[in-house]
């Protein structure tokens, strides 16, 4: 039966007028003239917080108190990545290279090894 299945936003985006994978600030109600139409898409704050989310989580590169964390949570089909974080006014050139253990195997920091998945802060304006 149709009616007992989830309404998923890839099957109403006729609907809504909007792509399935970004969130609206609100969807017209039955009373309105275009009811299920989305409303206000990409003011949500969604793409601030997938920038997040993704940077510092899947990516693995967050800020934390004594420096900046390097843990990434990647899949084994990302072979590898790069990216340029600035932190506290230094600038950080990360080079990630999947070892497929899901776990960061070892941290380099100027071509020496550090312990933990922490690199300490760097002084203003360096790279």
């Amino acid at each position: 039966m149709e009616e007992d299945r989830p309404r998923l936003p890839e099957r109403i985006s006729e609907v809504h007028r909007l792509e399935p994978y970004v969130y609206a600030q609100m969807i017209a109600g039955r009373d309105a003239a275009r009811h299920g139409e989305a409303k206000n898409s990409w003011l949500t704050g969604t793409a601030a917080w997938n920038f997040v989310a993704i940077s510092q989580h899947i990516l693995g590169v967050r800020p934390e108190l004594d420096g900046l964390r390097v843990d990434p949570c990647i899949g084994r089909e990302v072979k590898a990545f790069t990216i340029v974080r600035r932190c506290r006014g230094a600038e950080y050139r990360i080079a990630v290279k999947n070892t497929g253990s899901g776990k960061a195997a070892r941290l380099v920091v100027d071509g020496r090894p550090i312990d933990g998945t922490s690199c300490p802060t760097r002084p203003r304006g360096r790279s």
